[in-house]
């Protein structure tokens, strides 16, 4: 992968001062290098984990035609199609089991869900769609039924040899079904991503602490660790690193000769200490934006090596909203281009803003929303209130993020505008 320095060199009309979200995604991801160890886990312990190879079908999914209902196994061809038909019963096969006799015209099968089809019969009649059915014969009104009906096809789900899953899937409860019906009890995935975090400031109390006068207590590190948490990262919380050179050296040190990535909150505002960039710079390629954006428009982005280690870096501002929001935006993407999976852009909606939103084109704003249905089945989003970066309980309350992008302007009551749900993300 190129270095930090090579990527922005390439770029025209690029200014740390003034870096678009767009820009900045894009930097980072042309930076970032997936981590390529692998293992084997059960099936079982492989939940969110990051598949690391194709996973081909061994088997046809379904193996066999089979009846997708309970009911009468026929040839559609014996069915009088002007009135009912009189069809005899010749035997009776359950799911596991099989008919291999013969089912000659005027003949059908009683055939119960996922049982196999027998030779000649390929359409299936609901029980509930007969009349006068016994053990012997069944009559079968005309119309109910057209040929091929309530039938699912051998390898209709999966054929053998085909592709049935895609390396850089992060495996669902679905998935985990999906490899059990192929036989698999094993499955190949990526190594977690190893993340060090830590906050840095002389004002911050970890909980459990004294609260002194002009201090608070530090919520970074919890909001980290639950997105952190969240996406499958085995985490190294390294606590509250005060404003002290040789500290913040150690701390960088370590985290770095340890992860895979390092996420600092604070120490790179304008006005924070100088030394902490400093330090940042002097073990890496580093670079130091102020982001075209609200919340959260400072940020450190680069590589640090120590040791002969190294770890890609993210420093997130220091205001709790801020954090969050620069995380969802630039860290979480990155951390999964690293964990090998697919970094696709979050999913956006559309739903209508309850109340104007005032905004300048230049800048992409993300605002603290309540996501609704009206009566008219409309969907409707409304601001959550003051949306300063340090006013966390508003993304405690919020359920989306409304984004207004980088060349939007104000918005008014009505208009519809992008929502990111929080739902699977937070």
């Amino acid at each position: 992968m190129p270095s930090l320095s090579e990527v922005i060199s390439c770029l025209s009309g690029y200014d740390p001062n003034a870096v678009p979200v767009a820009q900045a995604q894009q930097i980072i991801r042309d930076v970032v290098a997936p981590v390529q160890a692998v293992e084997k886990v059960a099936i079982r312990s492989a939940l969110d984990r990051v598949l690391a190879q194709d996973i081909v079908s061994p088997i046809n999914v379904p193996q066999n035609d089979n009846s997708a209902m309970d009911g009468y196994a026929v040839c559609g061809g014996d069915l009088d199609t002007n009135g009912p038909t009189v069809l005899k019963v010749v035997g009776t096969v359950h799911a596991g089991g099989r008919f291999d006799g013969a089912v000659n015209q005027g003949e059908c099968i009683r055939i119960m869900t996922g049982a196999p089809m027998p030779a000649r019969c390929d359409t299936v009649v609901p029980q509930e769609f007969t009349e006068a059915a016994n053990a012997t014969a069944v009559t079968i009104p005309a119309g109910v039924v057209k040929t091929g009906d309530n039938r699912r096809l051998q390898g209709e789900d999966l054929m053998a040899g085909k592709p049935a899953l895609f390396k850089g899937k992060c495996l669902r409860p679905a998935d985990l079904g999906l490899l059990a019906s192929l036989g698999f009890a094993e499955v190949p995935v990526q190594r977690r991503l190893r993340v060090a975090f830590f906050s840095t400031g002389d004002e911050l109390r970890s909980i459990g602490e004294p609260l002194d006068a002009g201090c608070v207590y530090d919520s970074n590190r919890y909001t980290l660790y639950g997105m952190l948490t969240r996406l499958g990262c085995d985490i190294v919380d390294m606590g509250v690193i005060r404003d002290d050179p040789s500290s913040l050296e150690q701390a960088f040190r370590t985290a770095c000769e340890n992860a895979d990535a390092v996420i600092t909150s604070g120490g790179v505002s304008v006005g924070e200490a100088d030394y902490t960039k400093q330090m940042m710079a002097t073990l890496g390629d580093v670079t130091f934006w102020k982001i075209g954006m609200r919340p959260g428009r400072p940020m450190a982005f680069g590589k640090i090596s120590s040791n002969g280690r190294s770890a890609y870096l993210f420093g997130l501002p220091g205001n709790p909203v801020a954090v969050m929001v620069t995380f969802y935006f630039f860290a979480r993407q990155a951390l999964l281009r690293m964990m090998g999976a697919d970094d696709t852009p979050l999913p956006l909606m559309r739903a209508v803003s309850e109340s104007a939103i005032r905004k300048k084109p230049g800048r992409t704003e993300y605002q603290r929303g309540i996501l609704t249905v009206g009566e008219d089945g409309l969907q409707r989003v409304r601001i959550t209130g003051a949306q300063g970066s340090g006013i966390l309980r508003s993304m405690s309350e919020a359920n989306c993020m409304v984004v207004l992008h980088h060349e939007q302007g104000s918005v008014n009551a009505g208009d519809p505008v992008d929502v990111l749900l929080f739902e699977g993300l937070v």
